[in-house]
């Protein structure tokens, strides 16, 4: 399998990204095909408006400054749903992909929640940066996520002779049986 292309941080050995610089960068890399490059130049365009919107917030929150940047990000939001909505069988084939749609759903309602909290009478946002920073970088993650479980399909699918087959969903079904054991008892410490 093809390894990330995320930085790895030495301490964690996890992939991290921890500025929206890193992040524009890794989007940037995503070249795999023109639907990726689509996803990526859409995903960094949101990253873009989030930045703004996050230092706004850290200046004040002023609703008359603050709200046209989170209906212009909506706008955004939108536009970019439909074209994730749009791609074909093989990103809808990951697992990724219903989640990064999902995140984007719940990221479109806060927002919509955020303007209304207080009513027009409010002259300030009760949201604050680090508020919208969470969420946002939650949503951005799930997308950085699904292009990047696309982009090792793809490698893998151009090294492996003969027809595509669809993105894998699961590797349950190759684990060994006391592997599979502990993933349901985690699976299920999970629901508690």
């Amino acid at each position: 399998m093809r390894s990330s292309r995320l930085r790895i941080d030495p301490q964690s050995n996890f992939p991290s990204i921890n500025t929206f610089g890193e992040l524009s960068q890794f989007l940037r890399a995503a070249n795999a095909d023109d639907d990726s490059r689509r996803v990526s130049e859409s995903l960094s365009q949101l990253a873009s408006h989030v930045e703004a919107i996050v230092a706004a917030l850290r200046l004040n929150r002023i609703r008359a400054q603050v709200a046209p940047l989170l209906v212009d990000l909506l706008t955004v939001l939108r536009a970019h749903r439909q074209m994730i909505v749009a791609l074909e069988l093989p990103w809808r084939g990951l697992y990724e992909y219903a989640g990064y749609l999902q995140a984007l759903n719940n990221f479109r309602v806060l927002i919509g929640q955020w303007l209304l909290e207080g009513g027009s009478a409010s002259t300030e946002l009760a949201l604050t940066a680090e508020d919208f920073e969470l969420v946002a970088w939650r949503t951005l993650g799930e997308g950085m996520l699904m292009i990047d479980m696309y982009e090792q399909w793809i490698g893998q699918e151009s090294n492996a002779p003969g027809a595509a087959d669809p993105p894998p969903t699961s590797a349950l079904g190759a684990l060994e049986e006391p592997q599979v054991r502990r993933a349901i008892q985690w699976w299920k410490r999970l629901r508690l």
